[in-house]
């Protein structure tokens, strides 16, 4: 695979994470349990929709295809999200543990392109992990609040971190081409950015007494709900992308 080629499919799977992502944190605006948590999180989905805009930026200085395109253009089989992302919103509990994994992952992924050998992924990673560390405040201290606040809150984060922890593995599966980004020094690979990201989590769901019943050892060896990033996806995601492409694709001229 070109060299050009293999950086359009590593932009096309972050920008497809925060696009859907985004979407599915922007379905908790006016339905969140409490103003505060409805106000966050819909600053989130903007946030993370607006990384999302800086990565098919990039893109469109690749392949020549606008960020408008990418987003409300293409069938669910072109996306190349992690199926973790596409999935509904779920409970509270479930979206919280979803965004706090996938916050983790987005530190150790930014941190680790501080390296990356094409600057321009390189100087947008640096931008967007500062904007991303109000996000991990934000869902960490949840997680650490609602781990043990109560019976109910307990039983409910347990249950989210059952789904969503296997789930979450996903993000790291492999590219196609995975060996060429790590030789060209793009990024270390996703069974690093895996380890790094175990390295984080686990302690943070134990000291919420709601870690997966599995040893560090096992949950290295999980492989995870993959298949999205080859185009592989489950229902989710066609569900999503038709609501979010509604108005793009019946008003003409519609934009960004």
């Amino acid at each position: 695979m070109s060299a050009n080629a293999s950086l359009v499919e590593f932009l096309t799977a972050m920008a497809d994470d925060e696009l859907l992502i985004g979407h599915r944190d922007s379905e908790w605006t006016g339905h969140a349990p409490i103003l505060e948590e409805d106000i966050a999180f819909s600053n989130i989905a903007q946030d993370e929709i607006g990384h999302g805009l800086v990565w098919y930026t990039l893109l469109e200085t690749l392949t020549g295809r606008s960020p408008d395109h990418m987003g409300f253009a293409r069938p669910a089989a072109d996306f190349r999200c992690s199926r973790f992302v596409t999935h509904p919103k779920g409970d509270f509990a479930y979206t919280v543990v979803r965004q706090y994994l996938f916050d983790e992952a987005e530190q150790v992924r930014l941190a680790s392109l501080s390296d990356c050998a094409y600057q321009p992924i390189r100087d947008a990673a640096a931008k967007i992990l500062q904007e991303e560390a109000y996000h991990l405040l934000h869902s960490k201290g949840l997680v650490e609040r609602l781990g043990h606040a109560t019976e109910e809150s307990h039983g409910r984060m347990l249950s989210a971190v059952t789904t969503a922890f296997p789930q979450a593995l996903g993000l790291f599966e492999f590219l196609t081409a995975e060996e060429d980004l790590v030789h060209s020094h793009v990024f270390p690979g996703h069974a690093v950015l895996k380890e790094r990201w175990l390295d984080r989590v686990v302690p943070v769901l134990e000291k919420a007494t709601i870690a997966p019943a599995a040893t560090r050892s096992d949950l290295s060896k999980l492989a995870g709900d993959i298949g999205g990033r080859k185009g592989t996806h489950l229902p989710f995601l066609a569900e999503a992308l038709a609501d979010m492409q509604r108005v793009f694709q019946s008003e003409e001229g519609a934009a960004w």
